[in-house]
């Protein structure tokens, strides 16, 4: 049987050729196959293609019940900076936010499961496409995830600066905000700029409601509560002598409380709708509902509290700590089958954020994962 350093080394090098071989959701085609590959030889019953590029692979022992444990595999599309050995190969794409960390640490618990056989019942190690905006998460859902693999329970964690590294985190409840998008297209009517007078300006119309959007969070939702409303981008004229006919306002919701999601929606339709007020001006609203929010069930979270201070110790535990703004997709899983998402600290001195061109996964945290993993099953799965 393999030792843990050589399982360690193994599975630090499966990454920096993920991190080499970067591709974006739902075209990890490469990755995928690696993944299956692997599995096969580490002699799991290995399923691909679930939600277009989606691997699982199901390691069973006894009778005992089913747990799946998710990583997700997809890249970014940022240009990556720096002079690393594994530096992305791909232009354009790299693995900025550590899926290929992810992917590796959950490889390398089912090659030390499959070699012990430390438990008794079913893991599934899910494999998951497109987290990043994409929802790869439902779409796996939708191709029938937890109709072909029951589980009990389901888990899944997030590398995380800002946190040292091998340090746990874990929410009883939210534990990340929810992803909704919107379009606003405001219409006037064009003119020349220097007779403004004969048109309808959308873009003072435009600016106007972006100001009242602020007033939302600042004004509407209670302070108590979180939410964020962003507007990213201003869209709107072709000639700087010329009042155009249209603008477009796009942005982002995020919020941690469902109920507060609602109300930040229906405040949105309000404002954009009395734009229809000003003369001449017509608003138009599209409102798309994205990832919900990351809410953990309170009994899988403190069995993940309770095993970070067994395995790390109380110091290096954290539980109920101040939830993040920033979405994540295994929120969809949760509302499927009771389970907990948690992070994993990545720290050692200053902190590269996730996203950020320069960021590169921290391999030292790798053997911790792993550990975790191995025992999050050996304890959910007992022999007796």
């Amino acid at each position: 049987m393999i030792e843990i350093k050589q399982l360690v080394a193994d599975a630090t090098q499966w990454r920096k050729t993920f991190h080499q071989n970067p591709e974006l959701g739902f075209t990890e085609h490469q990755t995928a196959q690696q993944v299956a590959d692997l599995l096969t030889e580490f002699g799991l019953d290995v399923h691909t293609g679930i939600g277009i590029t989606g691997v699982v692979g199901t390691l069973k022992n006894g009778n005992g019940p089913t747990i799946g444990l998710r990583a997700d595999m997809d890249a970014l599309p940022i240009q990556e900076l720096g002079t690393l050995e594994h530096k992305s190969q791909h232009k354009g794409c790299m693995h900025a936010c550590g899926h290929d960390g992810h992917t590796a640490m959950l490889l390398g618990a089912a090659r030390y499961l499959a070699q012990h056989k430390p438990f008794n019942g079913t893991v599934h190690f899910i494999f998951q496409p497109a987290e990043e905006n994409l929802g790869g998460a439902q779409k796996m859902i939708d191709d029938g995830l937890f109709d072909r693999f029951p589980m009990d329970a389901i888990y899944g964690l997030h590398n995380w600066p800002g946190l040292p590294a091998g340090d746990i985190a874990v929410n009883e409840g939210a534990m990340m905000a929810s992803l909704d998008t919107f379009e606003i297209t405001i219409t006037g009517k064009g003119s020349h700029a220097a007779m403004p007078h004969m048109g309808v300006d959308p873009i003072v119309a435009a600016a106007d409601l972006v100001l009242r959007l602020q007033t939302i969070v600042s004004r509407h939702v209670s302070p108590l509560e979180s939410a964020v409303v962003s507007i990213t981008m201003f869209n709107s004229g072709e000639a700087i002598n010329v009042l155009p006919e249209s603008a477009k306002l796009q942005g982002t919701v995020r919020c941690l409380n469902k109920k507060v999601r609602e109300q930040v929606e229906k405040l949105i339709a309000q404002y954009v709708a009395s734009a229809n007020l000003a003369p001449g001006i017509h608003a138009e609203l599209a409102f798309t509902r994205g990832y919900p929010v990351t809410t953990n069930h309170a009994k899988h979270a403190i069995i993940i509290a309770d095993l970070a201070q067994q395995l790390r110790g109380e110091e290096h535990a954290h539980f109920n700590i101040q939830p993040s703004m920033a979405s994540e997709d295994f929120a969809f899983m949760l509302e499927h089958c009771p389970g907990a998402y948690f992070w994993l600290g990545v720290d050692e001195g200053e902190s590269v954020a996730l996203h950020n061109p320069y960021y590169d996964f921290n391999d030292k945290v790798i053997e911790v994962a792993i550990q975790f993993w191995s025992e999050l099953v050996k304890q959910q799965l007992p022999i007796r």
